[in-house]
């Protein structure tokens, strides 16, 4: 059983339509137990950063994401979902995040991206977009690299280790779109909403133990 985590921000149904679609048993739940209980755990989330934090701790789910990861359970963030895993958010101030990887989160704004032609680029990064992935990651086995993902997003994350970056996609300039460390993957991109090659990160997520 793979475990959404409901805490009132996120396109839950979305997500869990998609590990439908591959055949995977979910259920959608704000019931600590059930989290810690499950086979692994989806981390969802749109919004604002600390709209997000203020719905964990609300919910009481904080300690139950982190002792999730902690059990070394198989662990997927998507959007939001990545970046609640960093040190801090750099949105209309500082906002602290779960602090389970190193690093903060920043707005495009500040990157000021713009494309070849130096016109600037809108913001948010709104639609499809090629990731460039490193070599044996396992949610993207049978992936080709630098296939296209859907994003909508005005903040990346910088992790300090760099090491737990597993993938890259360039929007002015090349920007983390994607990390593995120990048994967390998380993507900026939503993989629920990019079609078949978005269904089998799913697959292969679902798959793993």
């Amino acid at each position: 059983m793979i475990a959404i985590v409901d805490y009132g921000m996120g396109n839950l149904r979305s997500v869990q339509k998609g590990f439908e679609a591959v055949g995977a048993e979910t259920i959608v739940t704000s019931d600590s137990k059930k989290i810690l209980s499950a086979k692994s755990v989806v981390l969802p989330g749109v919004g604002a950063f600390k709209a997000c934090m203020d719905n964990l701790e609300q919910f009481g789910l904080i300690d139950t994401v982190k002792k999730s990861i902690q059990s070394g359970k198989p662990f997927l963030g998507i959007c939001l979902g990545l970046q609640l895993l960093f040190s801090q958010a750099e949105e209309f101030g500082s906002v602290a995040g779960l602090d389970i990887l190193k690093g903060k989160v920043v707005g495009f704004k500040d990157m000021q991206p713009k494309s070849d032609s130096g016109d600037p680029l809108k913001i948010p990064h709104m639609g499809w977009n090629n990731v460039k992935v490193k070599p044996s990651h396992p949610l993207f086995d049978s992936i080709p690299n630098e296939s296209y993902f859907y994003f909508v997003h005005s903040y990346y994350v910088v992790p300090e280790d760099k090491s737990a970056v597993a993938t890259t996609t360039n929007y002015g300039d090349d920007f983390v779109s994607g990390i593995h460390h120990e048994n967390i993957h998380a993507f900026q991109f939503h993989p629920e909403k990019s079609q078949q090659l978005g269904l089998t990160i799913l697959k292969n997520f679902s798959r793993l133990s």
